[in-house]
Order: C-alpha cells, then sequence, then structure tokens
C-alpha cells in the first residue's frame, strides 16, 4: 500500500455538487406548476426572479443568463399565465439577471485562480514529503499521514524510507507545533536525512547531523521562516542493514520519540528502546544516543508512529489504546494503517487536533542475495 493521505487533489476544489445544479431547474418546474394549481388573483410567479442569483453559485455566465432568460419570458408573457408583470417589474427582474450574471462570471475567474494556486500548493507539498513507495529495498512500506490543520497536506510530522549503501533507513518524526509553520523545518529534516543515508556510516551520525541542522537554522533560519531558539524534534530512526550482520537485524535510535511497536503475529509489545535526547536542544553532546539492536523473525512487523497517535482522547479523555488495538486492525483487509486511521477518528469523534504519522515496515528478511541487490542498485554493501 502506498502512503495514504487526504486525497491531494481535493486542494483543487470541486464542482458544484448535483443537487446545487438541479435546484433551480426544479424551482422553476415547481414554481410554473404551482403557479397554475392556485387561484388567479394568487400570485406565485415573482419568485422567479429569486432564481438567477441561485444559479450564479452553480453555473457560469452562460448558464446564469439562461435562467435569467427564461425567468423574463416567463414573467414577462402573460399568455403564458405565470404572472403579469408590467415594465418596471421586469426592468428590475432584468438588472437582478443582469447582476446574477456579472456574478457568475467573476466567480467563475476567482475558481479559476484558486484552482490554480492550490495546484502549485499541492505539488510544492508532495515536493516536501512524497507518499512513501510501496517497497524501498527489501523493506515493504506502508504509510499514512494526516495534517492537523485544514487545507494542507504537510504539518509538523514528517516520516521517510530510504535505501542507501549502508541499508535501507527509515525516519518517522515530530516537529515542535504544526501546520505551516513547521513545514521549513519538515523540509530541511527531510534533505538532511537524505543525506545521512547516503554519507553517514552509523545510525547515531544520521540523528548528529539532523541535530546539527535544526541548531544550524535555530540561529539563522531558512528565508521566509522565523527563528525558534527553543525548536526541537523527537525523532526515531530504524536501519535495516545490508547482508551480514542479518538477516532479521533491525538497528534503532530514539530521540525522545514513542518507541516502536514490534507485531509479531497476532502479539504487539513496545520494543525497549533507550530514548535520548530530543534533537535541536544540542543536549546529545559527545554521547550519541543509544542504539538499540533487535532481531525479527520472519513475518514481524515494526509499527512506527508520531504522539498524535498515542495522544489522541475520546470524550471522556481516555487516550488512544494503539498497542492494544493493533492486534484487532491488522486482521482488516484494508490494511493496518488505514484501519487505524479509521479506528482513531472514530475514539476521538472525526479525528485528533495533532498532526498524525504511521509508518509500518515489513522486511523481507536480509540475505546474501537482497544485500546483491542492492549492490546492483548502485548502493555497494558496506560493513558496519
Amino acid at each position: 500500500m502506498r502512503g495514504a493521505r487526504e486525497e491531494p487533489g481535493w486542494l483543487r476544489g470541486e464542482p458544484p455538487p448535483r443537487w446545487a445544479r438541479l435546484a433551480p431547474a426544479v424551482a422553476l418546474v415547481v414554481l410554473v406548476l404551482a403557479q397554475r394549481a392556485t387561484p388567479g388573483d394568487v400570485e406565485l410567479g415573482y419568485f422567479l426572479a429569486g432564481l438567477p442569483p441561485v444559479a450564479a453559485f452553480a453555473y457560469g455566465a452562460a448558464g446564469t443568463a439562461f435562467f435569467a432568460a427564461m425567468v423574463l419570458l416567463l414573467l414577462g408573457v402573460p399568455a403564458l399565465g405565470v404572472a403579469h408583470a408590467r415594465g418596471s417589474d421586469l426592468a428590475t427582474v432584468a438588472a437582478v439577471g443582469l447582476l446574477s450574471v456579472v456574478i457568475a462570471w467573476v466567480r467563475r475567474r476567482r475558481d479559476a485562480q484558486l484552482v490554480s494556486v492550490r495546484t502549485v500548493a499541492e505539488a510544492a507539498q508532495l515536493a516536501v514529503l512524497p507518499p512513501v513507495p510501496q517497497r524501498v529495498g527489501r523493506v515493504r512500506c506502508s504509510g499514512l499521514y494526516r495534517a492537523a490543520q485544514r487545507g494542507t497536506l504537510v504539518g509538523g510530522d514528517l516520516y521517510d524510507v530510504r535505501a542507501g549503501p549502508y541499508g535501507v533507513r527509515a525516519l518517522v518524526a515530530d516537529v515542535q507545533g504544526h501546520g505551516l509553520a513547521a513545514v521549513a523545518t519538515v523540509a530541511a529534516l527531510l534533505g538532511a536525512f537524505r543525506e545521512a543515508v547516503l554519507d553517514d556510516a552509523e545510525l547515531v551520525e544520521v540523528a548528529a547531523r539532523l541535530d546539527r541542522r535544526l541548531l544550524a537554522d535555530a540561529v539563522q533560519p531558512p528565508a521566509g521562516a522565523a527563528g525558534q531558539p527553543e525548536l526541537f524534534v523527537t525523532a526515531v530512526l530504524v536501519e535495516f542493514p545490508p547482508g551480514p550482520p542479518g538477516p532479521g537485524l533491525v538497528r534503532i535510535v530514539s530521540c525522545g520519540h514513542p518507541p516502536p511497536l514490534l507485531l509479531s503475529g497476532t502479539s504487539v509489545r513496545e520494543l525497549l528502546v533507550e530514548p535520548g535526547p530530543p534533537l535541536g536542544l544540542g543536549l546529545a553532546g559527545p554521547d550519541p544516543s543509544p542504539v538499540a539492536e533487535v532481531r525479527l523473525a520472519p513475518g514481524d512487523r515494526l509499527l512506527l508512529y508520531t504522539d498524535g497517535v498515542t495522544e489522541a482522547r475520546d470524550r471522556a479523555g481516555h487516550f488512544y489504546p494503539l498497542a492494544s488495538r493493533v492486534p484487532v486492525l491488522s486482521r482488516d483487509a484494508a490494511g493496518l494503517v488505514r484501519a487505524v486511521w479509521r479506528d482513531l477518528a472514530a475514539f476521538s469523534g472525526g479525528g485528533p487536533r495533532d498532526d498524525v504519522a504511521l509508518l509500518l515496515l515489513s522486511p523481507d528478511g536480509a540475505t546474501d542475495a537482497d544485500g546483491r541487490r542492492e549492490a546492483a542498485a548502485g548502493f555497494p554493501e558496506v560493513p558496519h
């Protein structure tokens, strides 16, 4: 399953719903029939004058002009038996119709401009945080991302999975704050991580590089971003080394982040990973974050997540019990990460108010053949 977010196309806007387009036509027919069914001294036809403004919300200038013309025809021809409008009344209805056409034209132009701006915004956000692929090296990936700020695809959480000469490495992180204010930090972290995957032999070196990036940005922020002296990020780094000492070995470094969940058959448990300090505080110093090594059995999976999942509350104030819900949700045919999101949204009454990131990693099981495939892809096998 590919990384899932809100469908990107929703940012571009949608055409008016079908009922909005049918409403003016249905109202026109209903009013004409109602006028014919009422006594002659009761005139309902003048309600037709309100149809062109209604049509302007669902139709363009041409469609609105058609409704305006139909209303003028029905009101201006007494033989039709709809109304007996006089000259001043017809002039007023004509003015309303003309104004409705202008409103429809302006609305269509603004809609086109909005679609253009939203399309550019969507492309920019997807360039910062593209969906995770189905497979990276020998690791199958399934991710889900939901930004807390409505109208955005990227918030303060991030994840990425990359293959390099030292194996397949994954990052899940949570930037202080959320929304568009955190996007510059997300972009900087992802860029630093992708460089570290290729250059840094040890996982702690990757964490150190990310820490230096944040410290540098706090002092001299990127253009357009405000400096944040107390900027920090919690993160968990995972590494599946190529070839020996595998198969099944995974290395984990936690920087103040919730521990990954190990899914083994129907059982789920938190991995005992000693957390180091969050990134960006400069607290690590010469002592790197400790590295935990775990052996995975065939079929084992790792679920990485941000605190937007576990800190979501229901109406009674209870936190979402992720670890206890995963065994039940893992049987969902739609996939675990989607099942967790649906369950989380139902639990919290529509979805949490924080960014949410979920990343499920399923290694095939490292073998010498896997290592040779990674080397053939351009990443020579490098021993730790």
